[in-house]
């Protein structure tokens, strides 16, 4: 590490890899049968100098003595250049260290990643449970159509069995399946009596069933909505339905924002 600062100080404060290399061999004295000694002779390429100035490199430049450009130039910081050699297990120590606090860091940044997402959708489940029946239902007839459904009608009535609505799932511009729906607009679970219930409802009306909820299910009631030999129901519940809205842009807005930072480090020009 020693060397390679002093090298730098040669060069004026800057230099190239090889510029480096060159200069270490001759502050250190190598002889040219060192020089040749590689690093792994079984895989050949990278010598032993060539790897250990490399790691050289960048330790000193996690603890803040070097930098390097996109076009390979290394150069000594503001705090390099007023160093004449360094510790090298002070250095150690404070990469060691660095590094477990970057991985604290990143393992905090996933986290933090996370909460955005959890925010928008608990404020969109906050959203749907405060809508009226009568807007939810019609919210779910906007989604059906955006679908790709077609004849979607909300028909809820009183001892209707729990249907909101009908509409057509048309497949490829071929199939078509007459389907029925019921929401359930309410945080709790969506028990198995009541996928029973539903299905009652729908059996000679339609070829299958959809059952929304702003909440879940219970694993009885996913187990009942595919029982062999009953007609199928299909589920879908409080993250399903969030996730297609924002897919629908239902509500939802979806913004990427880039930002671009520029500062110029009057500092570092007053040093060179």
């Amino acid at each position: 590490m020693n060397p390679t600062l002093q090298a730098l100080k040669t060069l004026g404060g800057s230099g190239t890899i090889e510029e480096i290399y060159n200069k270490v061999t001759e502050i250190v004295g190598l002889t040219n049968e060192q020089l040749e000694v590689l690093h792994d002779p079984e895989r050949g390429g990278q010598t032993e100098i060539e790897y250990r100035l490399a790691w050289s490199r960048t330790y000193l430049k996690k603890y803040g003595i070097l930098e390097n450009s996109a076009r390979g130039i290394w150069a000594l910081t503001t705090k390099g250049r007023q160093l004449e050699q360094v510790d090298i297990n002070a250095v150690k120590r404070y990469v060691q260290e660095d590094s477990k606090q970057r991985k604290i860091l990143i393992e905090t940044t996933e986290l933090v990643e996370q909460t955005p997402k959890l925010s928008w959708s608990n404020e969109l489940l906050s959203v749907l449970l405060k809508l009226q029946p009568s807007a939810f239902e019609r919210l779910i007839q906007r989604l059906l159509r955006e679908s790709g459904f077609i004849q979607v009608e909300i028909t809820g009535q009183s001892g209707d069995g729990g249907v909101d609505g009908k509409g057509i799932m048309r497949l490829g511009g071929l199939l078509s399946f007459h389907v029925i729906f019921q929401c359930k607009r309410y945080s709790g679970s969506v028990t198995a009596s009541q996928v029973r219930d539903f299905r009652g409802a729908m059996v000679g009306r339609a070829d299958k069933g959809l059952l929304i909820t702003t909440g879940n299910f219970t694993k009885d009631a996913v187990k009942e909505a595919t029982r062999d030999g009953a007609p199928a129901i299909d589920l879908i519940d409080g993250d399903q339905l969030i996730n297609k809205l924002k897919e629908l842009s239902l509500g939802v807005q979806t913004k990427k924002i880039e930002i671009e930072q520029v500062l110029v480090d009057q500092q570092w020009f007053s040093t060179i």
